[in-house]
């Protein structure tokens, strides 16, 4: 990855943590620490009026786990797992409204980036180190003797 394509993923990530802060000029939207004190101001203000209970995240991948426990520590936020738990569940203690006003539409868009992002740069390497053609498999009709579904 080139500095210019990270410096470049920085910026979509810090103007969705902006957008959820409710930044309003170029300059807010660039100042990631005052977000970062929007959200926790907002935090704290609905902890009073909807106290957090505990909830079950589930995540696609491990990926996804980082960024949603990264996501949480930013504010302050404990996740954690119970024994037993797949790695990617995570239990935090939230309002529901920070969940789904904020914390919850931020990881998706977080996610959407750092996932397109991440398919971009594997395919380059794998195109300049293994093989161009980076196409997912053509599909067929299966044999009639294994089914229809089957995988």
């Amino acid at each position: 990855m080139t500095s210019l394509d990270e410096d470049r993923l920085l910026e979509k990530l810090r103007a969705i943590e902006a957008l959820f802060a409710g930044a309003t000029t170029a300059g807010e939207r660039v100042a990631a620490a005052e977000a970062k004190k929007r959200i926790q101001l907002r935090l704290e203000a609905l902890a009073l009026e909807d106290p957090p209970i505990e909830y079950r995240l589930k995540v696609g991948d491990g990926w996804s786990a980082k960024l949603l426990l990264a996501l949480c520590r930013r504010y302050d936020l404990k996740p954690y797992r119970y024994r037993g738990q797949r790695r990617t569940t995570v239990m935090v203690k939230v309002s529901r409204r920070f969940l789904d006003e904020t914390l919850w539409p931020e990881f998706e868009q977080l996610s959407t980036v750092l996932r397109r992002h991440i398919t971009e740069l594997t395919d380059r390497v794998i195109a300049a180190a293994i093989h161009q053609d980076v196409s997912d498999v053509s599909e067929t009709d299966a044999p009639a003797a294994l089914g229809a579904g089957d995988d």
